[in-house]
């Protein structure tokens, strides 16, 4: 399974942006897809998970400014990042079941 993250870029603190992560393989009836983000000299943290159901589970500093949402139909995860501030700055990663993960995109925010 292989998944690609793209949307990243530089981004205004108070900005949005969106995140798209497209898997090779059919993501209906995946127990969990995520968001994590690793900033430098940080460790990889989780973003937002989204489950095979629906629920959806953020993480407390981005509760109310991301959304995390899929399309089965084009087997993609999406992050949507509203009013972005400079330490959301970090590497974005998607992954399912976290056990495969994409690549990475970067978002910088300048304040």
């Amino acid at each position: 399974v292989q998944l690609q993250a793209y949307g990243g870029g530089l981004v205004q603190a108070g900005g949005s942006l969106r995140l798209s992560c497209t898997a090779s393989r059919n993501i209906a009836g995946i127990n969990a897809m995520s968001w994590y983000r690793q900033a430098p000299g940080e460790q990889r943290e989780s973003v937002a998970t989204i489950t095979n159901g629906g629920f959806t589970h953020y993480e407390d500093s981005v509760k109310g400014r991301f959304t995390i949402s899929k399309d089965i139909g084009k087997n993609t995860l999406y992050l949507q990042m509203n009013s972005l501030k400079s330490e959301d700055t970090a590497v974005y990663y998607c992954t399912r079941n976290l056990i495969y993960w994409g690549q990475g995109t970067l978002v910088t925010v300048s304040s």
